[in-house]
């Protein structure tokens, strides 16, 4: 697969494919006049399997036909995700440079700030200005392995790999279709899984608006499931089925622990949005739009707000869009995944967008 392919997009009419490492979220999105609507939706656990990494893939695999089955979905073209610590995006800017030198240019600069060695990574740019001759634009890098192990899976689960997107780029796009912000407005999106956190940020001074800033934070919803664990002598699982749970029995039993657990987040969060303000010389972010799985939990986003110094809100994409899902049993079901599971399928629908 070329770095084009792998990074690029392409209008196609494919399905939003996000496989993380707890779950696998499904969307296929219709454009709607000016919106968009939804068509299928599906999730589904991948059920664990330890340090045995065959188990791992089957699991996820099953997991795929699972959300397929729920959806009825027979497109068998797929966007997909990548994101975590195999993944780098960052902007470049270099002084005047002929056309034919700006690849290697990206491919040096790549070398210098991905956190893993570039002969076993891919790497695809896009520019975004070209003023007074300067060069500046937008890199993403990912190990050739995290890549080929998407592929493969998406592959034995009688699918196509049309497209690898980088997981940030596609809750940021999602963003700028639905929300539409106003030029030189800086938003900040956390996106936090069970394996790892994404915060994208995009905005700045008018001259710098919509470029995009990205970083996944190796800090997420399993270490803080864990941290809580340890402190109260329990497992894991019963922590994640107290915190998952409709009652408000996370805001009264855990409250404390979980505010301390999520501290090493939050001061993440902190300092990467000081960094980004300082490097962008950009006013801060004035809301933070909260995502992934792990957001679901009762009483997370009020907790960010409390603690940092900007509003949290859990955001919902889909309430900006049509629901087309059928009116059969399956067509139920999948209007009562959207509305529960929402703030998890983000990236997937992103992902989904692509095709549009």
């Amino acid at each position: 697969m070329g770095l084009k392919e792998t990074f690029g997009i392409r209008q196609s009419e494919v399905i939003g494919l996000d496989i993380g490492s707890s779950a696998v979220k499904l969307v296929r999105l219709r454009k709607n006049g000016g919106g968009y609507a939804v068509t299928a939706a599906g999730i589904s656990s991948i059920a664990p399997a330890g340090d045995d990494v065959s188990r791992k893939r089957l699991n996820t695999v099953r997991a795929i036909h699972e959300c397929l089955a729920v959806t009825g979905v027979r497109n068998k073209l797929a966007v997909c995700g990548v994101g975590g610590p195999e993944v780098a995006v960052r902007d470049f800017r270099f002084p005047a440079l002929p056309p034919e030198e700006v690849a290697g240019a990206v491919s040096l600069e790549a070398a210098q700030v991905c956190p893993f060695n570039m002969e076993d990574g891919a790497v695809d740019y896009e520019l975004m200005s070209n003023n007074g001759g300067a060069v500046a634009g937008i890199l993403v890098a990912a190990t050739h392995s995290l890549v080929k192990r998407k592929v493969q899976i998406v592959k034995e689960s009688s699918l196509d790999c049309v497209l690898m997107d980088a997981e940030g780029m596609a809750l940021l796009n999602c963003f700028s279709e639905l929300e539409k912000p106003e030029p030189g407005q800086t938003i900040a999106i956390l996106n936090i899984g069970s394996s790892y956190t994404t915060l994208a940020i995009m905005g700045g001074p008018p001259n710098l608006a919509g470029w995009p800033f990205m970083r996944d934070l190796t800090f997420a919803g399993d270490d803080i499931v864990k941290l809580i664990a340890a402190e109260h002598g329990m497992s894991p699982d019963a922590v994640k089925e107290i915190l998952f749970s409709d009652s408000d029995q996370p805001q009264t039993t855990l409250h404390d622990s979980l505010e301390k657990a999520c501290k090493k987040l939050i001061v993440d969060v902190f300092e990467t949005s000081r960094y980004y303000k300082a490097q962008e010389k950009s006013a801060a972010f004035e809301k933070l739009f909260v995502c992934g799985g792990f957001a679901l939990v009762k009483g997370f986003v009020e907790l960010l707000s409390s603690q940092l110094p900007v509003k949290a809100v859990l955001w919902n994409p889909f309430e900006k869009m049509r629901c087309e899902v059928g009116r059969n049993h399956q067509g139920v079901f999948q209007r009562n995944i959207l509305q529960k599971n929402s703030p998890a399928m983000v990236v997937a629908c992103g992902l989904a967008m692509r095709s549009i």
